[in-house]
Protein backbone atom coordinates (compact mmCIF):
# COMPACT_ATOMS: atom_id res chain seq x y z
CA UNK A 1 0.00 0.00 0.00
CA UNK A 2 2.10 2.60 -1.37
CA UNK A 3 1.13 6.59 0.06
CA UNK A 4 0.78 8.93 -2.38
CA UNK A 5 2.70 12.28 -1.94
CA UNK A 6 1.53 13.79 -4.93
CA UNK A 7 -1.79 15.13 -3.06
CA UNK A 8 -1.67 18.23 -0.06
CA UNK A 9 -2.74 15.66 2.31
CA UNK A 10 -0.59 12.43 1.84
CA UNK A 11 -2.66 8.94 2.10
CA UNK A 12 -3.23 5.71 1.34
CA UNK A 13 -7.10 6.42 1.84
CA UNK A 14 -8.54 7.37 -1.32
CA UNK A 15 -8.78 10.65 0.18
CA UNK A 16 -9.33 12.52 -3.14
CA UNK A 17 -12.43 10.26 -3.62
CA UNK A 18 -14.04 12.24 -0.88
CA UNK A 19 -14.33 15.84 -1.65
CA UNK A 20 -16.45 16.62 1.74
CA UNK A 21 -13.61 14.71 3.51
CA UNK A 22 -10.72 16.14 1.96
CA UNK A 23 -12.19 19.88 2.06
CA UNK A 24 -12.65 19.79 6.04
CA UNK A 25 -9.05 18.13 6.81
CA UNK A 26 -7.64 20.89 4.18
CA UNK A 27 -9.46 23.31 6.31
CA UNK A 28 -8.07 22.29 9.34
CA UNK A 29 -4.53 21.50 8.11
CA UNK A 30 -3.11 25.24 8.38
CA UNK A 31 -4.25 25.30 11.81
CA UNK A 32 -2.05 22.42 12.40
CA UNK A 33 0.55 24.06 10.69
CA UNK A 34 0.40 26.93 12.95
CA UNK A 35 0.16 24.85 15.96
CA UNK A 36 3.33 23.06 15.26
CA UNK A 37 5.19 26.55 14.36
CA UNK A 38 3.72 27.87 17.95
CA UNK A 39 3.98 24.93 20.07
CA UNK A 40 6.08 22.33 18.23
CA UNK A 41 9.88 22.15 18.46
CA UNK A 42 11.12 25.03 19.35
CA UNK A 43 12.26 27.57 16.85
CA UNK A 44 13.70 24.93 14.48
CA UNK A 45 11.75 26.12 11.77
CA UNK A 46 14.90 26.27 9.03
CA UNK A 47 16.67 23.07 10.34
CA UNK A 48 17.33 20.36 8.16
CA UNK A 49 16.90 16.65 9.58
CA UNK A 50 17.39 13.36 8.64
CA UNK A 51 14.41 11.90 9.15
CA UNK A 52 11.95 8.65 8.49
CA UNK A 53 9.33 8.95 6.42
CA UNK A 54 6.35 6.37 5.55
CA UNK A 55 6.15 6.19 1.61
CA UNK A 56 4.52 2.47 2.45
CA UNK A 57 2.85 0.82 4.97
CA UNK A 58 3.51 -2.25 3.35
CA UNK A 59 5.48 -5.34 5.84
CA UNK A 60 8.48 -5.25 3.68
CA UNK A 61 9.58 -1.77 4.58
CA UNK A 62 7.44 1.34 4.92
CA UNK A 63 10.13 4.30 5.39
CA UNK A 64 12.69 6.39 3.64
CA UNK A 65 15.35 8.76 5.03
CA UNK A 66 16.18 12.23 3.67
CA UNK A 67 17.01 15.61 5.07
CA UNK A 68 13.37 17.53 5.11
CA UNK A 69 13.20 20.89 6.68
CA UNK A 70 10.96 21.51 9.44
CA UNK A 71 8.30 21.59 9.30
CA UNK A 72 7.84 20.75 6.14
CA UNK A 73 7.31 17.51 7.31
CA UNK A 74 5.03 15.69 4.92
CA UNK A 75 2.66 14.86 7.88
CA UNK A 76 -0.33 12.23 6.60
CA UNK A 77 -2.90 9.51 6.90
CA UNK A 78 -1.80 5.79 6.68
CA UNK A 79 -3.87 2.73 7.42
CA UNK A 80 -2.00 -0.82 7.84
CA UNK A 81 -3.31 -2.99 4.83
CA UNK A 82 -7.25 -4.09 5.69
CA UNK A 83 -7.10 -7.96 6.64
CA UNK A 84 -9.53 -10.12 4.34
CA UNK A 85 -12.40 -11.33 6.38
CA UNK A 86 -12.02 -10.17 9.28
CA UNK A 87 -13.68 -11.20 12.19
CA UNK A 88 -14.30 -9.63 15.49
CA UNK A 89 -12.77 -11.33 18.30
CA UNK A 90 -14.22 -10.61 21.65
CA UNK A 91 -17.11 -8.82 23.10
CA UNK A 92 -21.13 -9.20 22.48
CA UNK A 93 -20.38 -9.19 18.57
CA UNK A 94 -17.29 -11.87 18.97
CA UNK A 95 -17.37 -13.77 15.36
CA UNK A 96 -19.47 -11.39 13.62
CA UNK A 97 -17.35 -9.15 10.41
CA UNK A 98 -15.70 -6.11 11.22
CA UNK A 99 -17.62 -2.79 10.86
CA UNK A 100 -16.43 -0.14 8.40
CA UNK A 101 -19.05 2.32 9.53
CA UNK A 102 -19.49 3.20 13.10
CA UNK A 103 -22.35 1.56 15.11
CA UNK A 104 -25.03 4.25 16.59
CA UNK A 105 -25.59 2.90 19.67
CA UNK A 106 -21.57 3.07 20.27
CA UNK A 107 -21.28 6.35 18.60
CA UNK A 108 -20.70 8.35 21.60
CA UNK A 109 -18.30 5.61 23.63
CA UNK A 110 -16.04 4.99 20.01
CA UNK A 111 -15.57 8.76 19.71
CA UNK A 112 -14.46 9.37 23.15
CA UNK A 113 -12.01 6.64 22.61
CA UNK A 114 -10.95 8.22 19.75
CA UNK A 115 -10.08 11.58 21.49
CA UNK A 116 -8.82 10.94 24.57
CA UNK A 117 -5.96 8.79 22.18
CA UNK A 118 -5.51 11.78 19.77
CA UNK A 119 -5.20 14.30 22.52
CA UNK A 120 -2.32 12.61 23.81
CA UNK A 121 -0.47 12.79 20.48
CA UNK A 122 -0.25 16.53 20.30
CA UNK A 123 0.60 16.54 24.01
CA UNK A 124 3.82 15.06 23.65
CA UNK A 125 4.88 17.04 21.51
CA UNK A 126 4.37 20.04 23.38
CA UNK A 127 5.76 19.08 26.36
CA UNK A 128 9.05 18.41 24.39
CA UNK A 129 9.35 21.48 22.60
CA UNK A 130 12.23 22.81 24.60
CA UNK A 131 14.50 20.07 24.31
CA UNK A 132 16.37 21.04 21.77
CA UNK A 133 18.13 23.92 23.53
CA UNK A 134 20.18 21.27 25.93
CA UNK A 135 20.27 17.73 23.30
CA UNK A 136 23.41 16.12 24.52
CA UNK A 137 24.32 15.22 21.01
CA UNK A 138 23.20 15.41 17.13
CA UNK A 139 22.41 11.80 16.94
CA UNK A 140 20.23 12.69 20.10
CA UNK A 141 18.47 15.99 18.25
CA UNK A 142 17.91 13.95 15.24
CA UNK A 143 15.83 11.33 17.43
CA UNK A 144 13.65 13.75 19.17
CA UNK A 145 12.16 15.24 16.34
CA UNK A 146 11.86 11.87 15.01
CA UNK A 147 9.84 11.13 18.05
CA UNK A 148 7.76 14.70 17.49
CA UNK A 149 6.80 14.48 13.97
CA UNK A 150 5.47 10.92 14.17
CA UNK A 151 3.31 11.91 17.42
CA UNK A 152 2.22 14.79 15.10
CA UNK A 153 1.27 11.80 12.11
CA UNK A 154 -0.56 9.77 15.34
CA UNK A 155 -2.70 13.22 15.94
CA UNK A 156 -3.41 13.34 11.93
CA UNK A 157 -4.29 9.66 12.61
CA UNK A 158 -6.88 10.29 14.90
CA UNK A 159 -8.02 13.35 13.71
CA UNK A 160 -9.06 11.52 10.25
CA UNK A 161 -11.37 9.30 12.07
CA UNK A 162 -13.25 11.98 13.80
CA UNK A 163 -13.56 14.05 10.64
CA UNK A 164 -14.32 10.82 8.27
CA UNK A 165 -16.91 9.00 10.51
CA UNK A 166 -18.34 11.32 13.52
CA UNK A 167 -19.54 14.43 10.98
CA UNK A 168 -20.06 17.61 12.95
CA UNK A 169 -18.91 16.40 16.49
CA UNK A 170 -15.83 14.78 14.59
CA UNK A 171 -14.84 18.45 13.24
CA UNK A 172 -15.13 20.21 16.80
CA UNK A 173 -13.81 17.46 17.97
CA UNK A 174 -10.67 17.67 15.84
CA UNK A 175 -10.35 21.60 16.59
CA UNK A 176 -10.43 20.95 20.47
CA UNK A 177 -6.92 18.58 20.04
CA UNK A 178 -5.15 22.01 18.91
CA UNK A 179 -6.87 24.28 21.61
CA UNK A 180 -6.15 22.22 24.73
CA UNK A 181 -2.23 22.65 25.69
CA UNK A 182 0.18 20.83 28.24
CA UNK A 183 -0.13 22.33 31.42
CA UNK A 184 -2.49 24.69 30.45
CA UNK A 185 -3.88 26.17 33.62
CA UNK A 186 -7.21 26.79 31.61
CA UNK A 187 -6.97 24.02 29.17
CA UNK A 188 -5.25 21.20 30.16
CA UNK A 189 -4.78 18.18 27.97
CA UNK A 190 -6.94 14.97 29.00
CA UNK A 191 -4.69 12.63 30.99
CA UNK A 192 -2.85 13.89 33.35
CA UNK A 193 0.63 12.55 32.78
CA UNK A 194 0.16 14.32 29.47
CA UNK A 195 0.31 18.09 31.40
CA UNK A 196 3.66 16.90 33.60
CA UNK A 197 6.70 19.47 32.43
CA UNK A 198 9.50 17.65 30.22
CA UNK A 199 12.09 19.62 30.91
CA UNK A 200 15.61 17.14 30.85
CA UNK A 201 16.46 14.69 28.91
CA UNK A 202 16.88 12.29 31.67
CA UNK A 203 12.67 13.11 31.66
CA UNK A 204 12.65 12.41 28.05
CA UNK A 205 14.23 9.32 27.65
CA UNK A 206 12.16 8.00 30.29
CA UNK A 207 8.86 9.41 28.94
CA UNK A 208 9.87 7.76 26.13
CA UNK A 209 10.07 4.39 28.01
CA UNK A 210 7.29 4.64 30.20
CA UNK A 211 4.67 6.65 28.34
CA UNK A 212 5.15 5.58 25.28
CA UNK A 213 5.08 2.40 26.77
CA UNK A 214 1.74 2.72 27.79
CA UNK A 215 0.86 4.18 24.47
CA UNK A 216 2.12 0.74 22.88
CA UNK A 217 -0.31 -0.82 25.04
CA UNK A 218 -3.75 1.53 24.36
CA UNK A 219 -2.97 1.07 20.61
CA UNK A 220 -2.47 -2.53 20.63
CA UNK A 221 -5.87 -2.67 22.64
CA UNK A 222 -7.83 -0.51 20.55
CA UNK A 223 -6.04 -2.34 17.26
CA UNK A 224 -8.32 -5.14 18.43
CA UNK A 225 -11.24 -2.74 18.00
CA UNK A 226 -14.62 -4.25 15.91
CA UNK A 227 -14.44 -0.82 14.24
CA UNK A 228 -12.05 -1.63 11.16
CA UNK A 229 -10.60 1.92 10.55
CA UNK A 230 -9.89 2.58 13.85
CA UNK A 231 -8.05 -1.23 14.16
CA UNK A 232 -6.17 -0.71 10.99
CA UNK A 233 -4.96 2.66 11.90
CA UNK A 234 -3.75 1.77 15.46
CA UNK A 235 -1.47 -1.22 13.84
CA UNK A 236 0.35 1.11 11.48
CA UNK A 237 0.63 3.77 14.34
CA UNK A 238 2.22 0.53 16.61
CA UNK A 239 5.06 0.34 13.85
CA UNK A 240 6.17 4.18 14.49
CA UNK A 241 5.70 3.80 18.47
CA UNK A 242 8.20 0.84 18.46
CA UNK A 243 10.85 3.59 17.21
CA UNK A 244 9.81 6.04 20.41
CA UNK A 245 9.86 3.01 23.03
CA UNK A 246 14.00 2.42 21.36
CA UNK A 247 14.65 5.98 21.69
CA UNK A 248 13.97 5.78 25.51
CA UNK A 249 15.13 2.09 26.20
CA UNK A 250 18.38 3.45 24.77
CA UNK A 251 18.72 6.72 26.39
CA UNK A 252 18.16 5.03 29.56
CA UNK A 253 20.55 2.23 28.89
CA UNK A 254 23.58 4.81 27.43
CA UNK A 255 23.24 7.43 30.96
CA UNK A 256 23.57 4.08 32.90
CA UNK A 257 26.82 2.73 31.24
CA UNK A 258 28.14 6.25 31.20
CA UNK A 259 27.15 6.46 35.00
CA UNK A 260 28.79 3.63 35.60
CA UNK A 261 32.07 4.36 33.85
CA UNK A 262 32.29 7.23 35.77
CA UNK A 263 31.56 5.12 39.42
CA UNK A 264 34.50 2.71 38.34
CA UNK A 265 36.92 5.43 37.37
CA UNK A 266 36.32 7.99 40.63
CA UNK A 267 35.44 4.84 43.16
CA UNK A 268 32.31 6.73 43.82
CA UNK A 269 28.76 6.78 43.89
CA UNK A 270 28.40 10.42 43.76
CA UNK A 271 28.98 10.66 40.06
CA UNK A 272 27.30 14.19 39.87
CA UNK A 273 30.01 16.11 41.03
CA UNK A 274 32.23 14.42 38.21
CA UNK A 275 29.09 15.54 35.71
CA UNK A 276 27.20 12.16 35.57
CA UNK A 277 23.80 11.17 36.45
CA UNK A 278 23.76 9.57 40.07
CA UNK A 279 21.92 5.61 40.03
CA UNK A 280 19.64 7.11 43.00
CA UNK A 281 18.64 9.96 40.66
CA UNK A 282 17.84 7.42 37.71
CA UNK A 283 15.77 5.11 40.29
CA UNK A 284 14.11 8.37 41.45
CA UNK A 285 12.98 9.11 38.08
CA UNK A 286 11.41 5.81 37.13
CA UNK A 287 9.72 5.67 40.53
CA UNK A 288 7.83 9.33 38.88
CA UNK A 289 7.52 8.35 35.24
CA UNK A 290 6.01 4.81 36.08
CA UNK A 291 3.77 5.56 38.73
CA UNK A 292 1.95 8.45 36.55
CA UNK A 293 1.55 5.78 33.70
CA UNK A 294 0.18 3.76 35.81
CA UNK A 295 -2.52 6.28 36.43
CA UNK A 296 -3.08 6.49 32.44
CA UNK A 297 -4.77 2.39 32.68
CA UNK A 298 -7.48 4.38 34.78
CA UNK A 299 -8.98 2.45 37.92
CA UNK A 300 -8.50 -1.17 38.33
CA UNK A 301 -12.32 -1.62 38.35
CA UNK A 302 -13.64 0.30 35.52
CA UNK A 303 -17.37 -0.63 34.12
CA UNK A 304 -16.61 1.77 31.60
CA UNK A 305 -13.65 -0.76 29.86
CA UNK A 306 -16.16 -3.29 30.67
CA UNK A 307 -18.41 -2.01 28.04
CA UNK A 308 -16.11 -0.89 25.72
CA UNK A 309 -14.46 -4.46 26.23
CA UNK A 310 -18.43 -6.26 25.40
CA UNK A 311 -19.03 -3.44 22.87
CA UNK A 312 -15.75 -4.66 20.84
CA UNK A 313 -14.91 -1.14 21.15
CA UNK A 314 -11.33 -1.88 22.87
CA UNK A 315 -9.92 -4.93 23.77
CA UNK A 316 -6.84 -7.05 25.37
CA UNK A 317 -3.19 -6.51 24.61
CA UNK A 318 -2.71 -9.49 22.08
CA UNK A 319 -6.34 -10.35 22.28
CA UNK A 320 -5.97 -13.56 20.27
CA UNK A 321 -3.07 -15.36 22.29
CA UNK A 322 -5.13 -15.03 25.33
CA UNK A 323 -6.69 -18.57 26.05
CA UNK A 324 -10.68 -17.76 27.70
CA UNK A 325 -13.67 -17.22 25.95
CA UNK A 326 -13.28 -13.89 24.72
CA UNK A 327 -16.49 -12.90 26.75
CA UNK A 328 -15.12 -12.52 30.22
CA UNK A 329 -18.94 -12.87 31.26
CA UNK A 330 -18.33 -15.78 34.12
CA UNK A 331 -14.48 -15.37 34.69
CA UNK A 332 -13.31 -13.73 37.86
CA UNK A 333 -9.42 -12.54 38.33
CA UNK A 334 -8.14 -11.04 42.09
CA UNK A 335 -8.25 -7.40 42.53
CA UNK A 336 -6.04 -5.32 45.19
CA UNK A 337 -7.73 -3.77 48.17
CA UNK A 338 -6.59 -1.82 51.45
CA UNK A 339 -7.48 -3.75 54.37
CA UNK A 340 -6.55 -2.32 57.74
CA UNK A 341 -3.54 -0.71 55.99
CA UNK A 342 -2.23 -4.38 54.28
CA UNK A 343 -2.96 -4.60 51.15
CA UNK A 344 -5.03 -7.92 50.47
CA UNK A 345 -6.68 -8.94 47.35
CA UNK A 346 -10.53 -10.03 46.32
CA UNK A 347 -12.06 -11.65 43.48
CA UNK A 348 -13.57 -9.56 41.22
CA UNK A 349 -15.21 -10.42 37.62
CA UNK A 350 -12.63 -9.91 34.98
CA UNK A 351 -14.72 -8.58 32.83
CA UNK A 352 -14.71 -5.45 34.86
CA UNK A 353 -10.86 -5.68 35.78
CA UNK A 354 -10.03 -5.24 31.93
CA UNK A 355 -7.49 -2.06 32.91
CA UNK A 356 -5.87 -4.06 35.56
CA UNK A 357 -5.05 -6.95 32.62
CA UNK A 358 -3.93 -4.29 30.53
CA UNK A 359 -1.93 -2.45 33.34
CA UNK A 360 -0.30 -6.13 34.77
CA UNK A 361 0.95 -6.99 30.84
CA UNK A 362 2.66 -3.39 31.04
CA UNK A 363 4.54 -4.22 34.02
CA UNK A 364 5.96 -7.36 32.80
CA UNK A 365 6.87 -5.21 29.70
CA UNK A 366 8.54 -2.50 31.98
CA UNK A 367 9.87 -4.69 33.96
CA UNK A 368 12.17 -6.52 30.72
CA UNK A 369 13.60 -3.33 30.23
CA UNK A 370 14.72 -2.70 33.81
CA UNK A 371 16.52 -5.94 33.28
CA UNK A 372 18.46 -4.83 30.96
CA UNK A 373 19.32 -1.72 32.59
CA UNK A 374 20.31 -3.98 35.87
CA UNK A 375 22.84 -6.53 33.96
CA UNK A 376 24.58 -3.08 32.43
CA UNK A 377 25.17 -2.37 36.13
CA UNK A 378 26.03 -5.89 37.10
CA UNK A 379 28.96 -5.76 34.23
CA UNK A 380 30.40 -3.33 36.45
CA UNK A 381 29.92 -4.82 39.54
CA UNK A 382 28.28 -2.64 40.94
CA UNK A 383 26.06 -3.44 43.88
CA UNK A 384 22.68 -1.57 42.60
CA UNK A 385 19.50 -2.56 41.48
CA UNK A 386 17.21 -0.52 39.72
CA UNK A 387 13.25 -1.57 40.29
CA UNK A 388 9.93 -0.43 39.89
CA UNK A 389 7.69 0.78 42.59
CA UNK A 390 4.62 -1.48 43.44
CA UNK A 391 1.35 -0.55 42.26
CA UNK A 392 0.29 1.59 45.22
CA UNK A 393 3.31 4.07 45.40
CA UNK A 394 2.33 7.77 44.09
CA UNK A 395 -1.18 6.54 42.66
CA UNK A 396 -3.58 9.46 42.19
CA UNK A 397 -6.70 6.80 40.50
CA UNK A 398 -7.87 3.43 41.84
CA UNK A 399 -7.21 1.49 44.39
CA UNK A 400 -4.58 3.07 46.01
CA UNK A 401 -5.14 6.92 45.46
CA UNK A 402 -6.40 7.50 49.06
CA UNK A 403 -3.70 5.71 50.61
CA UNK A 404 0.17 6.64 50.72
CA UNK A 405 2.65 3.80 50.52
CA UNK A 406 6.66 3.36 49.99
CA UNK A 407 7.99 2.21 46.92
CA UNK A 408 7.86 -1.25 48.07
CA UNK A 409 4.36 -1.30 48.74
CA UNK A 410 4.46 -0.57 52.61
CA UNK A 411 1.58 1.40 53.43
CA UNK A 412 2.36 4.43 55.56
CA UNK A 413 1.15 7.58 56.97
CA UNK A 414 1.04 10.87 55.79
CA UNK A 415 3.76 12.37 58.04
CA UNK A 416 6.14 9.31 57.19
CA UNK A 417 5.00 10.07 53.66
CA UNK A 418 6.15 13.78 53.68
CA UNK A 419 9.35 12.96 55.74
CA UNK A 420 10.90 10.61 52.94
CA UNK A 421 9.40 11.77 50.08
CA UNK A 422 12.23 13.44 48.59
CA UNK A 423 13.99 10.04 48.88
CA UNK A 424 11.76 8.35 46.53
CA UNK A 425 11.00 11.09 43.91
CA UNK A 426 12.54 14.09 42.49
CA UNK A 427 12.91 16.70 44.35
CA UNK A 428 13.31 20.43 43.04
CA UNK A 429 17.09 20.15 43.80
CA UNK A 430 17.23 16.77 42.01
CA UNK A 431 15.40 18.59 38.72
CA UNK A 432 17.94 21.36 39.74
CA UNK A 433 20.95 19.96 39.55
CA UNK A 434 19.84 17.09 36.33
CA UNK A 435 18.83 20.73 34.13
CA UNK A 436 22.52 22.20 35.28
CA UNK A 437 24.26 19.21 33.17
CA UNK A 438 22.10 19.52 30.17
CA UNK A 439 24.32 21.75 28.39
CA UNK A 440 23.63 21.31 24.02
CA UNK A 441 26.30 19.74 22.40
CA UNK A 442 25.59 19.93 18.78
CA UNK A 443 29.49 18.81 17.17
CA UNK A 444 28.75 15.79 14.89
CA UNK A 445 30.01 12.70 17.11
CA UNK A 446 29.93 14.54 20.32
CA UNK A 447 28.11 13.36 23.48
CA UNK A 448 27.63 15.45 26.53
CA UNK A 449 29.46 13.87 29.46
CA UNK A 450 26.72 12.19 31.43
CA UNK A 451 25.66 9.93 28.46
CA UNK A 452 27.51 7.18 26.92
CA UNK A 453 27.73 7.37 23.02
CA UNK A 454 24.86 4.68 20.57
CA UNK A 455 26.61 1.70 19.82
CA UNK A 456 25.89 2.31 16.36
CA UNK A 457 24.45 5.50 14.22
CA UNK A 458 21.01 6.04 12.31
CA UNK A 459 20.04 4.22 8.90
CA UNK A 460 23.48 2.50 8.50
CA UNK A 461 25.29 5.98 8.95
CA UNK A 462 27.95 6.71 11.51
CA UNK A 463 27.71 8.39 15.05
CA UNK A 464 29.35 11.34 13.75
CA UNK A 465 26.79 11.98 10.73
CA UNK A 466 25.34 15.67 10.48
CA UNK A 467 22.28 14.48 11.61
CA UNK A 468 20.93 17.80 11.50
CA UNK A 469 21.80 20.80 9.47
CA UNK A 470 21.20 24.43 11.31
CA UNK A 471 20.42 27.11 9.24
Amino acid sequence: MNINYNETIPNNVSLSDDRRLLRALERWQPAYINWWKELGPHQTQNFEVYLRTAISVDAKGWAHFSHVRMPEYRWGIFLSPAEKDRCIGFGLHKGQSAWTEVPGEYRTELRRLIVTQGDTEPASVEQQRHLSKTCPSLYDLRNLFQVNVEEGRHLWAMVYLLQAYFGRDGREEADEMLSRHAGDPNKPRILEAFNERTDDWLSFFMFTYFQDRDGKFQLAALSESAFEPLSRTCRFMLTEEAHHMFVGETGIMRIIQRTCELMREHDTDKVSLMGGIDLSIIQKWINFHYSICLDLFGSERSTNAANYYSMGLKGRFQENKINDDHLLTDSYVLLPKIEKNKIRSEETPALTAINLKLREDYTKDSQRGLDRFNRIIESYDIDTKLTLPHPAFNRNIGVFKDVESSPTGEIIDSTTWNKQRNEWLPSSEDYELVKSLMIQVIEPGKMAGWIAPPKRGIHGLPIDYEYVLFH
